[in-house]
């Protein structure tokens, strides 16, 4: 199927590693021309390099932190100068989950929740409201919000937070640009084969005295298709979501996690 994203214009945040990285690649293997953005400028100067070499494609490096107003203003008119227009906005940035202990109720502060919200949620609707106007003049655009799987399941109080209000988000943007053509939507990956697995996997391995093939197989279990999700997988799916394809597919959200929790949505 040709998803007719050829020469299309995306900005990819959270483009230097992980998830946004694969859809960064797969929208270039597309053939559209790609600005990535995260806050470390030599990752993302190392990724662009990568990417444009495997791709053949532009991929422009612009670092940025989508928890500043105006760094995300700069950052979309560099994004928009150096590609011509704005056609793809994936929002990708955020800090994963996972990294330490999850805070109980009595560790909950405005500060720890704020900074997860003003990141994830906030930072989202930062790029969004300042690629918007591009798109309107346009008459067409695709967003896509990268959310999780904490959004439908309990355990990470601040977590699911944050992806539910990712939620609600989109649906409202949704509603709002969907007049001018333009289409948001958002996808929950589940636990995803990235380039930091290996490590935490070791970890935990280390931790529970069993081998990393054991921990692997047994994370693998948590979902219908009996193995981790790829990076690349999940970029699949945004990429039809990106492209004119997806027309019909606007306000709503798509699970990419094999099948991970055993509740029953309709």
């Amino acid at each position: 199927m040709d998803l007719e994203l050829e020469e299309k214009k995306a900005i990819v945040t959270g483009g230097s590693r992980g998830i946004g990285k694969a859809i960064a690649r797969q929208l270039a293997m597309e053939k559209a021309d790609v600005a990535i953005v995260a806050r470390g400028k030599e990752a993302l100067e190392a990724t662009a390099e990568e990417l444009s070499r495997q791709t053949g494609r532009r991929i422009v490096p612009i670092p940025a932190d989508t928890g500043d107003d105006r760094s995300v203003r700069e950052m979309v008119r560099r994004a928009a100068t150096a590609l011509g227009r704005l056609d793809i906005l994936v929002n990708c940035a955020a800090r994963p989950l996972g990294r330490g202990p999850v805070p109980d109720l009595s560790q909950v502060t405005g500060d720890l929740l704020w900074d997860e919200v003003n990141v994830k949620v906030m930072g989202y609707l930062r790029c969004a409201r300042e690629v918007a106007p591009y798109m309107k003049r346009q008459g067409w655009g695709r967003i896509i919000n990268i959310s999780g799987m904490a959004a439908r399941n309990s355990g990470n109080t601040i977590g699911s937070i944050r992806n539910v209000a990712v939620v609600a988000m989109t649906k409202n943007l949704a509603d709002e640009l969907g007049p001018f053509g333009i289409n948001v939507t958002v996808v929950h990956p589940g636990l995803t084969w990235t380039e930091r697995m290996p490590e935490l996997i070791a970890e935990r391995a280390r931790s529970e005295g069993s081998s990393p093939e054991e921990v692997k197989q047994r994370l693998g279990q948590a979902n219908s298709v009996r193995r981790i999700i790829d990076a690349s997988e999940v970029a699949y799916v945004v990429a039809f979501l990106a492209s004119p394809k997806a027309v019909a597919v606007t306000g709503d959200l798509v699970c990419a996690g094999g099948g991970q929790g055993r509740a029953i949505y309709y």
